[in-house]
């Protein structure tokens, strides 16, 4: 019944050649475009200004440089999708091994779950900023519920969804750049007080941790697509939605944050600083009833970017063990949801430091996870897709063609070992953080990793050979 109303119920299994077949690759586009075209990835830009002290110019070029140069990561991970068949977490058992790819799935899980929550909060904020009616409770609430709703059926549905979901957010965005512009030009690009190495590298870490954070989840989006397709396709169509996003959208809330200092009721919308909703609302405020409509959709559009999050949530819970393959995805989803609600309530409060600690903790694993995924594949693998085996060793823990997974771990422990000194958080500053470079845990991280993984992968190949 579930398949005749069009609901996905296929979980982690890999899907086969013939199912890849969706000529349909600009969906990798406007899955993308949608996903970050609207208020969170504007949020992501008013960290710039509100929270790290950087002036207008400053974080524009952070946000630029970051954004052109990580929007590669997700990207290139995009093209796993169609050419393997496979969800992020099930081609990871490829090079963490079966039992080893339980660390990254936990860890995606959790990651996952963070964003959810941070987009479910500034959704419910601009809810709740339409109406003295309603309030930010209520509003993620809704908003909760509502991205429970697009994920139930499946990618097939989600890619449809996402077709559209951009339309109203660059509306509106058009519509605050307009209204806001005379305001905005007024601020002067540079700031009076002198900017540090140390803010700069921190806001980059977080813009790189944002954008990477998606290299998790750019794979299970595309396993129903060509698998014929080049991989420069698939990388350009899924690159461009990215930054034709990420970087407009960041760059519009850099100066709407930038000029709440010199306006009062920018100011009292946004509060102490952590509510966004309420600045939008103050901005769209000189439009009267047509700016309370484009705050409804705007809030309402959320789920464009929780949905695909809310997703990957379901298809990572499923590969941490071989029992939970049998709890349907929508199921997962609803369990993901009940935690999610009350989470974001708490979470609302602080919004920065929340953002801040979550995004943080994201891109401390991800840099390792990424290099070791880049390794395996064109140092171990020759980048041939046919080396990996997908349908016979998916499943299969003693299978020859997956790793036993102790390089990955080893890599992955050490890495992260190394990143503890480079950290600068507000719960816990490195030596070398502190020594004046900010925080280069995740670039320095994946450097790291690169040479370290080449050095443990190549003695765990040694060691089993020698064993046969």
């Amino acid at each position: 019944m579930l398949v005749q109303w069009g609901v996905e119920t296929n979980g982690v299994t890999p899907v086969p050649l013939e199912q890849r077949s969706d000529r349909q690759l600009y969906q990798l586009f406007l899955l993308w475009f949608s996903a970050n075209a609207n208020i969170l990835m504007m949020a992501v830009g008013t960290v710039g200004p509100a929270y790290y002290g950087l002036d207008v110019k400053v974080s524009s070029l952070v946000i630029v440089i970051v954004n052109l140069v990580t929007g590669s990561l997700p990207a290139y991970f995009a093209v796993f999708g169609p050419k393997l068949g496979t969800r992020s977490m099930v081609q990871a058992r490829f090079l963490w091994g079966y039992y080893g790819d339980i660390i990254p799935s936990v860890l995606n899980i959790l990651s996952c779950q963070g964003f959810l929550i941070l987009n479910t909060i500034i959704g419910g904020q601009t809810l709740g900023s339409i109406s003295s009616h309603l309030n930010a409770t209520l509003g993620i609430i809704i908003i909760g519920l509502f991205s429970l709703a697009v994920v139930f059926s499946g990618c097939r549905i989600l890619h449809r969804y996402e077709t559209f979901m951009w339309i109203p957010n660059v509306i509106a965005f058009v519509v605050m750049l307009a209204v806001s512009g005379k305001h905005v030009v007024a601020v002067p690009l540079s700031g009076t007080t002198p900017t540090t190495v140390s803010s700069i590298m921190t806001f980059g870490a977080t813009i790189a941790a944002n954008i990477v954070s998606y290299s998790t989840l750019t794979p299970d989006y595309g396993v129903y697509h060509d698998h014929t397709a080049s991989t420069a396709r698939i990388f350009v169509y899924t690159y461009l939605g990215f930054i034709v996003s990420c970087v407009p959208a960041q760059l519009l809330g850099t100066a709407l944050a930038a000029t709440a200092v010199n306006l009062p009721s920018w100011e009292a919308g946004m509060g102490n600083g952590n509510n966004i909703g309420g600045l939008i609302a103050a901005v769209l405020e000189p439009t009267g009833g047509f700016g309370k409509l484009l705050l409804v959709l705007l809030s309402l559009t959320v789920p464009s970017q929780c949905a695909p999050t809310m997703y990957t949530v379901c298809m990572s819970f499923m590969t941490v063990a071989r029992s939970l393959q049998r709890l349907s995805r929508f199921m997962v989803a609803i369990l993901s949801t009940i935690v999610l609600i009350p989470v974001a309530i708490i979470g609302s409060t602080r919004f920065y430091s929340t953002f801040a600690d979550i995004l943080g903790l994201v891109g401390y694993w991800l840099a390792p996870f990424c290099a070791i995924v880049l390794v395996e594949h064109f140092v171990y693998r020759r980048n041939r897709w046919s080396a990996y085996d997908v349908l016979e060793a998916w499943d299969q823990p003693s299978h020859p063609n997956l790793p036993r997974g102790y390089a990955a771990v080893f890599t992955f422990f050490v890495v992260v070992g190394f990143i503890v000194v480079c950290v600068e958080q507000a719960w816990w500053t490195g030596p070398i953080a502190a020594a004046g470079t900010g925080d280069v845990g995740m670039l320095l991280g994946f450097m790291l990793s690169i040479p370290v993984h080449i050095l443990a992968r190549w003695v765990e190949k040694r060691w089993i050979e020698g064993r046969m």
